[in-house]
């Protein structure tokens, strides 16, 4: 890695999590490009899961569950 590399890393290994997120999401922003129709379809399939959920038709499990059955499976 470069001197100014391993700087912005150190800085940026210093913000919060939450921070870090945002600094990943806006670097990965500008070296992907961005498929229009896969990301209208991601925000329909999102809002149609929350319609589910607030509507009460989806049913949800607690994720101690699924990783127990998970454990179950693997084991």
């Amino acid at each position: 890695m470069t001197t100014l590399v391993e700087e912005l890393s150190r800085k940026a290994l210093a913000l919060s999590p939450g921070e870090r997120v945002q600094l990943a999401e806006a670097l990965l922003a500008t070296v992907q490009d961005v498929d229009a129709e896969a990301e209208a379809a991601w925000d329909e399939e999102i809002l149609r899961r929350i319609v589910d959920i607030d509507s009460g038709n989806a049913k949800l499990i607690p994720a101690a569950e699924v990783f127990a059955d998970v454990r179950r499976l693997i084991e």
